[in-house]
This record gives structure tokens, C-alpha cells and sequence, in this order.
């Protein structure tokens, strides 16, 4: 059985919304908790697919967990060496971030692992995590470069200095983890900034790190500290909405707790220069994290080309962005995001593909897109079928386009959805997005 929602066109969004926790940060809380000494508390915990990989594959590595309940997670850590192979292959789902983050940290075991993925997962690049750390000492095998991954038993890992040829947090937090059991110091240099949750949470956990300029040092064998994690909502998931909210006339929207961290808020950014009305209410920090209350209004939009410096910020959230961008007034342009080819789904082939279903002039790159946006029209998008391809951002992106349709819109192959947003249907129901999920024959 599949899954797909049907969108009837028109609504606006309003009201208080709090959308789902941090995935980025629910995965890592897992993790540095499991090798920490001590016992682990997170609230606010993503209780998504993704993220509930993450924890059974710790659980099958010997690390007591319990919950989630609402929200709330205590992992009563193993510490540094206190891991144990597990009976079987480690299944890590759909979780591509997951994923990677386990190489490096299953890199400087002693004993092997064998991690595996869903059908989407097991086409994902795992290569450009493996060199470096093969560069570091470590014995990793690939099927032709992607899942399943053999991780030997490491015989002694060192630092090195790495620039990475291509921004991505999750090949610097995958460096950094295995840092953590390497011999010397472990530098990665970026080429230019992305997210910097592992190195907070690292630093939340009393393991001390060095930065200068584009450059994050660590030194290996530092024990962690168990800590108290708040998990702040996922401005990822924010995302949707606030596209929503500002393409629908008549839109006016307060999004609670969500995490504002420099490295992750591009797409805040990217609207305001598009002409968007978002405001950001009550800052504040949690567990080491910023956070603030946004409130979006609709607003007319403006194509724009988009600032090299702000892509890898806003890497996840440009699905959302591109439909963004069909409702502006004017044409749009994205380069240097080559990065969204390797996601759960080539997300410029598959939303390019949609768009034009749709009626919108979008023209795929190499690295980006250009879409010419039809924000004079009230209604932008004819009605039509979209595929989603199984990824989850491209499903509730699509569905954000039904509040601008001339007709009702079909996104099929949605089940993915709560990979790392449940309860999105209801949510966007709530908000007024005139949704309904239909099961299917797959």
C-alpha cells in the first residue's frame, strides 16, 4: 500500500502552529548520548521514522533507551568504548543522515557493523564520507559506492586535515564522530558554512573544539559528558508553512519554538530578499540552541537570484523554496546546489518534473534551476498529478502549491512523509490547507 494526498485549491493558513523537533538535532542527541557517561535527557524529541531509525540501531548496538513518550527521551549512555556489535545489519530506513554520521562513528569500533537502508537510502552516495575517512585509518567497504556499508573493526585511526570539496554537514559531522576515536587532531575545512549542530552539541556534551575561520579542529579521546538536551522545532518543517502562509492571500501565521541557528536559517533569508513578511518574535537560546517565535504574512514576491552564500544554508529547504518561486513575480534563479541531486531523490530532476506538470516554466541545471514565476496570476498552478518519488520534502512542497491552483492537485507516493514530519496532514489541516491522505494500491 501507498499513500498520496489530494489537495483542493484555495485556503490560506492561519493560527499558532508548533511543528515537529529538529531531525538534525534529534539524531545527534541519540548518538552523543549513547557514547556519553551518564544518563541523557532530550524533550522535544522528532518521535519521526528517521529519527526512531536512529535510536533502534543504537539500541541494537547495546544502548539502554527509553521512550519516546511525547517528546521525551533518556539514553543512558554506553560511553566511548562501550558499544557492542550487533547480531545482525544495522537498518538505518530512509535516514541518509543517519547514516553517514554511523560511518564516522562506527569507524573507530572494534568490532564490524554493517549498516543497510530502505530502496530510497540504498541508491544514496556513501563514498564521499568513506574516502576521507579511509584517509583517517578506516576499513570501509560499499556497493559501488552506495549502501550497504561494511564498517571492519578500525585498527588504529589518526587525524588528518580535510577540505572538503563540497560543503556538507553530515560528511564534516561523520569526521568530526570518528575524530572523536582518532589519534591527533581532526581539522575539516569548509568551503563554505553549513550546519554547525554537532559541533554545538559536541561542546554541549565537554568535548572541546577549535575554530578559526572556515576550519573546525578536534582532538581525539575526549570522553563525553551526558547533558540535558531541549530539542527546538525544525525550521525545515517550518518551512512549508512559511511558504505557505506567504503565497496564500490573506495569510497570517505564528510558528512556536522554532531553531533560528545562523547556520540553518537561509531560507528565512532567501523569502525576505523573495519579499516575504517574516518576523521573528521572542529569540531566545535552548539547550544551547537559539530559538524564536516567526510570523509570516502573505506577501508578493519577487524573483531573485539567489545568493551563492545562502544555498548550502538552505539546502533542505528548497523544494519549498522552488514553489516559493513559481508564485513570484518574475524569474528565479539557483546555482551551486548540485548537493539536492543526492538527497532522497534528485530534488531539482523530480521538482522540475512536477512544476512543469503544473504549468510553471522551470528549467533544471546541473546545479540549480531556473523558474519563471507567474506571481501576477492568482491562480499559478493548473490542476494535475505530481509524483513525490518517496521524498517526503518533495510531498510537502507540492501540497503547499494547492493554496495557488486553478484545480485540485494529486501527489502520489507520500508514505515518506513522516520520515520527519508526522502528523503533517492534520497540521496542515488545522492551519487551513484543505488536505486529505488516500491510501492506495501500490
Amino acid at each position: 500500500m501507498s499513500r498520496s494526498f489530494r489537495i483542493d485549491p484555495g485556503g490560506r493558513l492561519s493560527g499558532i502552529l508548533r511543528v515537529p523537533g529538529d531531525k538534525s538535532i534529534s539524531h545527534r542527541s541519540v548518538m552523543l548520548g549513547a557514547i556519553a557517561e551518564g544518563v541523557t535527557d532530550v524533550t522535544g524529541f522528532l518521535e519521526g521514522a528517521d529519527a526512531i531509525s536512529t535510536m533502534n540501531v543504537f539500541r541494537a548496538l547495546g544502548v539502554r533507551i527509553d521512550g519516546p513518550r511525547e517528546g521525551r527521551v533518556t539514553v543512558h549512555g554506553a560511553g566511548m568504548h562501550g558499544l557492542r556489535g550487533a547480531a545482525g545489519p544495522l537498518d538505518c530506513g530512509n535516514a541518509g543522515t543517519a547514516m553517514r554520521l554511523l560511518i564516522g562513528l562506527l569507524a573507530g569500533q572494534r568490532f564490524e557493523s554493517t549498516l543497510v537502508g530502505d530502496e530510497s537510502l540504498s541508491h544514496r552516495p556513501m563514498r564521499r564520507v568513506a574516502e576521507p575517512l579511509a584517509a583517517m585509518g578506516a576499513r570501509i567497504e560499499t556497493a559501488a559506492g552506495c549502501p550497504p556499508v561494511r564498517i571492519l573493526p578500525a585498527q588504529a585511526l589518526h587525524g588528518i586535515r580535510y577540505a572538503m570539496p563540497v560543503a556538507s554537514a553530515q560528511v564534516k559531522s561523520a569526521l568530526l564522530l570518528a575524530g572523536l576515536y582518532a589519534q591527533g587532531e581532526t581539522t575539516v575545512i569548509e568551503p563554505a558554512p553549513t550546519r554547525d549542530h554537532t559541533e554545538r552539541m559536541l561542546e554541549a556534551f565537554g568535548v572541546s573544539l577549535g575554530r578559526e575561520g572556515a576550519a573546525v579542529t578536534l582532538r581525539g579521546g575526549q570522553a563525553l559528558r551526558a547533558c540535558t538536551i531541549d530539542v527546538p522545532a525544525d525550521i525545515s518543517s517550518a518551512a512549508f508553512f512559511l511558504v505557505g502562509a506567504s503565497i496564500a492571500p490573506g495569510s497570517e501565521l505564528l510558528l512556536e519554538h522554532v531553531g533560528i541557528n545562523p547556520t540553518r536559517t537561509g531560507v528565512i533569508e532567501i523569502l525576505r530578499r523573495m519579499g516575504a513578511d517574516i518576523s521573528l518574535r521572542n529569540p531566545r537560546q535552548a539547550g544551547g540552541e537559539p530559538v524564536a517565535d516567526l510570523q509570516v504574512r502573505a506577501a508578493a514576491l519577487r524573483g531573485i537570484e539567489v545568493p551563492p552564500e545562502l544555498v548550502a544554508l538552505a539546502i533542505d529547504e528548497f523544494p519549498a523554496l522552488f514553489v516559493a518561486a513559481a508564485c513570484a513575480e518574475g524569474r528565479t534563479v539557483v546555482t551551486g546546489a548540485a548537493e539536492l541531486r543526492v538527497k532522497e531523490s534528485d530534488r531539482i530532476a523530480v521538482m522540475a518534473d512536477g512544476l512543469q506538470a503544473l504549468g510553471v516554466r522551470a528549467t533544471p541545471t546541473p546545479d540549480g534551476m531556473v523558474i519563471e514565476g507567474r506571481g501576477g496570476e492568482a491562480g499559478v498552478f493548473a490542476p494535475g498529478v505530481v509524483a513525490a518519488h518517496a521524498d517526503h520534502r518533495i510531498a510537502m512542497s507540492f501540497a503547499m502549491a494547492g493554496l495557488r491552483a486553478r484545480g485540485a492537485l494529486t501527489i502520489r507516493d507520500t508514505l515518506n512523509v513522516g520520515t520527519s514530519f508526522p502528523g503533517f496532514e492534520t497540521l496542515a489541516r488545522t492551519a487551513g490547507l484543505r488536505i486529505e491522505g488516500r491510501g492506495e494500491d501500490a
